[in-house]
């Protein structure tokens, strides 16, 4: 239990599962294992009770930088619930391998990498440098669904251990 320690030293909520929009059929699980290697699917930024955190829009006209900054830190909390949910524990996050960071841009906002900072600087604060280094991309988009500014995908790399 040393990362749910660690994120109790920091101050930060374990947040519940994301709670999707009643209109939405979700046929995919949040996190797929496979081997020692556990891949997330795209998540949004929750509140620590799972719902969806209430600013929507573009960065650059809607959310300010930071803003977004902020939801893509959520987003990194809502990605650790489902592993948690999955993986039973997170202690069995090896290291964090890769981030695949996307962000709802008005024309002309080009700070996506400003913004994605905010899930890894949150990784490496609570896994540590060594574990939280990722590879990443932080790319712009038209449009996120739900008109969320921030979606994260990542795969992690697992210890042998099991649940």
């Amino acid at each position: 239990m040393r990362i749910e320690e660690r994120m109790k030293e920091l101050g930060l909520p374990l947040h519940e599962l994301p709670k999707m929009p009643e209109n939405f059929r979700r046929v995919f699980p949040f996190v797929r294992v496979s081997g020692n290697s556990a891949w997330v699917s795209g998540h949004a930024a929750t509140n620590p009770d799972g719902s969806m955190y209430p600013k929507l829009g573009k960065v650059g006209t809607d959310l300010t930088k930071e803003e977004a900054y902020e939801a893509a830190r959520l987003t990194g909390l809502a990605i650790i619930a489902s592993l948690k949910e999955e993986l039973g524990d997170l202690d069995r996050v090896k290291c964090w391998v890769r981030v695949f960071g996307m962000v709802n841009v008005a024309p002309g906002f080009k700070e996506m990498p400003s913004v994605i900072n905010g899930f890894s600087d949150l990784i490496i604060e609570i896994w540590g440098e060594e574990a939280g280094q990722h590879a990443r991309s932080a790319v712009g988009m038209a449009e996120l669904p739900f008109g969320i500014p921030v979606e994260i995908e990542a795969e992690v790399e697992l210890t042998n251990q099991l649940r």
